[in-house]
């Protein structure tokens, strides 16, 4: 009897569950007429259902996904097209089944990539790309015969900066690191040289013929 108990009272957990997922689904179809926005599936097998209790807001930032549905107003993009991008603070996260998104936020996934690849990019690559380009002004391409430093090189930020410093601005990359791992992951990277920031970084500049840099990215 115990055993039939608990297996009606999970029976009706799932229809409870199954009825409120229905209802955002028709929540979010209902407004994905609006503007520019679409709809995107996080998990086809649907393994991450999140309904949002009133109240809570649900988190996450960077995704990688199907378009479901779009909005009259959807240009770029259609149903089945696979979709990677950094969401808004403005709306829920996206750690969800379904995400609404304005497609101006949204590029193509790399076919080259799996999802988690992908999702883990975007906000990452952004914020490498903007510190590079639009804060330090490095002219892309012309960074012949100049140097970046980047510090926490073997963080996420930093791992995308050296790989952007080196190849469109041509700069010569500097990373610092300070355990044996992360070294070798900087040199992976395309980092030309590692040096530690556990110690003066002045001296170890000068060691490597290098007494001083154009473009710092401080990112630790």
């Amino acid at each position: 009897v115990g055993g039939t108990a608990r297996n009606r009272s999970l029976h009706g957990q799932v229809q409870a569950r199954t009825k409120a997922v229905e209802r955002t689904e028709r929540r979010y179809r209902d407004l994905v007429d609006n503007a520019s926005d679409m709809i995107y599936r996080t998990d086809p097998f649907g393994r991450f259902t999140f309904v949002n209790p009133v109240g809570t807001r649900i988190l996450g930032y960077d995704a990688s996904g199907v378009v479901e549905a779009v909005g009259s107003e959807v240009s770029l993009f259609r149903p089945g097209d696979a979709v990677f991008y950094a969401g808004s603070m403005q709306r829920e996260g996206s750690n969800a089944e379904l995400h609404l998104v304005d497609e101006r936020l949204v590029g193509r996934k790399p076919a080259s990539l799996s999802d988690a690849e992908a999702a883990a990019l975007p906000l990452t690559s952004l914020t490498a790309w903007e510190a590079i380009f639009d804060r330090l002004r490095v002219p892309e391409g012309g960074g012949d015969g100049q140097a970046l430093l980047v510090v926490g090189g073997a963080g996420g930020v930093g791992s995308i900066a050296i790989q952007i410093g080196k190849q469109l601005p041509r700069l010569g990359v500097i990373a610092t690191a300070s355990r044996q791992e992360t070294r070798r992951w900087c040199l992976d990277l395309g980092a030309h040289y590692v040096i530690d920031h556990t110690k003066p970084l002045v001296e170890q500049l000068r060691d490597i013929a290098i007494p001083q840099v154009e473009f710092i990215a401080g990112l630790n």
